[in-house]
């Protein structure tokens, strides 16, 4: 009888493949940003600097776009604050509301990562050939929006 652990190694469900992508790509990215000086950032803010804006983003647009609580959100922009990569403003549009925006250390780590994941992204295009990476990101970007709409918004709570 063959285990569940040796048929995910020889033949992973999407759940193992995706987890594998997601962890690879953390690792790399969070390793060489650390190799550039931004040694303080942790893989749980990419929650928040993945969807960050030159020109502000309100938290709760920070919760959307990553499927993560309100309150998750507002921890890692607290932390973030606190190591300075972002700083909140008052919405032009909304006295009530704020926006986050990245400070110039904020901007140098989006710059930066922004350089190793073109640079993550040209590798495994050269290995399977262009045209065949480009199919696959459609795919996964179809495969991943379906399986989002059987999971609620979380920044409806």
């Amino acid at each position: 009888m063959v285990t569940r652990a040796e048929r995910n190694s020889t033949d992973p469900d999407l759940g193992v493949l995706s987890g594998r992508l997601l962890f690879g790509v953390q690792r790399e990215l969070f390793t060489a940003l650390a190799e550039l000086g931004f040694d303080d950032l942790k893989h749980r803010h990419g929650a928040v600097l993945a969807y960050l804006d030159a020109h502000g983003v309100r938290p709760t647009e920070l919760s959307r776009l990553s499927h993560q609580y309100k309150q998750v959100i507002g921890t890692l922009i607290d932390e973030l604050e606190a190591l300075g990569y972002v700083e909140r403003r008052p919405d032009p549009s909304d006295g009530r509301a704020k926006l986050v925006f990245p400070t110039e250390r904020g901007l140098a780590q989006m710059r930066a990562a922004d350089s190793i994941l073109a640079a993550m992204q040209r590798r495994h295009a050269q290995m399977v050939g262009r045209e065949d990476y480009q199919r696959f990101k459609e795919l996964f970007f179809q495969i991943t929006e379906n399986q989002r709409s059987y999971v609620h918004d979380l920044s409806d709570d």
